[in-house]
């Protein structure tokens, strides 16, 4: 499964990359907004986009919207430890498919990474 991980935090961002490329999945990460998006459209469509709230570029639900749109088949994990009852219905309405909150557990990640990931055939 290819995963596309957008966070400013190095040691968030490595931990969750070396946890899901031992589990066997293709890695890809992003410190902030930017990357993330040319990272989609050099490969659009990753499988799963865990994307932090906040981001030095941006700390709104505004690059959800945008990712949303390059990105219409990849489901998206919003993590974030600021999160509000707010924060999580915008992020919901505008297509994530859960809203994490940080601290999280590694093995929980990885549930939820390959949970909404893609389906085998005849399985959607």
């Amino acid at each position: 499964m290819r995963v596309l991980v957008v966070d400013d935090e190095f040691l968030i961002r490595w931990s969750i990359a070396e946890t899901l490329g031992a589990a066997g999945h293709e890695v890809t990460e992003a410190p902030d907004a930017a990357s993330a998006l040319a990272a989609l459209e050099e490969t659009p469509d990753p499988d799963v986009v865990l994307l932090d709230f906040r981001l030095p570029d941006s700390n709104d639900l505004g690059v959800l919207a945008k990712i949303r749109r390059l990105a219409p088949a990849s489901a998206v994990v919003m993590m974030t430890a600021f999160g509000t009852p707010e924060v999580t219905a915008g992020a919901l309405q505008l297509g994530a498919c859960k809203v994490l909150s940080k601290p999280f557990n590694m093995h929980d990640l990885e549930d939820i990474v390959r949970t909404h990931g893609p389906r085998p055939p005849g399985l959607q």
